[in-house]
């Protein structure tokens, strides 16, 4: 079983029939889907991703859409990378607006992940991603230029069109390289109050559960928690 497998396996024990569950994107979360769909989970899914909301579909899993529910039992995400104290950054889908609104739904927000990905502080290694209202975009760039820690900036490019990335909100997206030293609660509140910017990717208080894998067949998955600060 691979970590990935690991990470899913240990999920779904929390998944019970009738629930509401939001579901990220990812390879992981494709497992996951799998192991619902075997088990006969009787659940309906909120996604933001495209890629997950077919494979629910195509397992005959029920998909419905975010602003149809007030409420979510239960989302499971992945991230780029997450640390001891549940700061974590996401930056390759550019749907982090959606997640972390499902996030705040959902009373336990569960992020998947390997050891590789669980650090003791965030590294800023990946750029945080900012979508951002197409009318303020250059004025967002200039003002996000000016923060004494942002290293660079670059507007992401479609891979299948010559141009702009634009999301399902009709947003642009702008990669900030920031610098490692930095507090990521800081960055994130100083980048949220750029007039113009819709959200960032960095989850910095919505994160409730980490469960951690690790690459090596001889140890245990781990759960980490907000509530101890330890693993379980």
């Amino acid at each position: 079983m691979d970590v990935k497998e690991k990470c899913a396996e240990a999920a779904l024990p929390w998944i019970e029939s009738g629930m509401t569950i939001g579901l990220g994107g990812g390879s992981t979360i494709q497992h996951l889907i799998n192991r619902i769909h075997a088990n006969q989970l009787d659940v309906t899914i909120v996604t933001p991703s495209f890629v997950t909301r077919r494979a629910c579909l195509e397992k005959g899993i029920r998909v419905v859409e975010t602003g149809d529910v007030s409420m979510i039992d239960l989302a499971f995400d992945g991230c780029d990378q997450v640390d001891a104290r549940h700061h974590a950054l996401k930056s390759g889908g550019g749907i982090h607006t959606e997640e972390k609104l499902i996030a705040t739904m959902a009373k336990r927000y569960v992020l998947l992940v390997d050891d590789s990905k669980f650090v003791e502080r965030l590294t800023f290694d990946h750029s945080v991603v900012l979508e951002v209202l197409p009318q303020a975009f250059t004025y967002v760039s200039e003002k996000v230029r000016e923060l004494p820690w942002v290293i660079s900036l670059q507007v992401r490019q479609s891979l299948n069109s010559d141009g702009a990335l634009v999301t399902v909100n009709g947003n642009r997206l702008l990669d900030v390289v920031v610098h490692p030293s930095e507090d990521p609660i800081e960055v994130n509140h100083q980048l949220s109050q750029v007039r113009g910017v819709v959200d960032t990717s960095l989850f910095t208080d919505v994160v409730t559960h980490v469960i951690v894998a690790s690459h090596h067949d001889h140890r245990d998955t781990v759960v980490y928690s907000t509530e101890t600060g330890e693993g379980k």
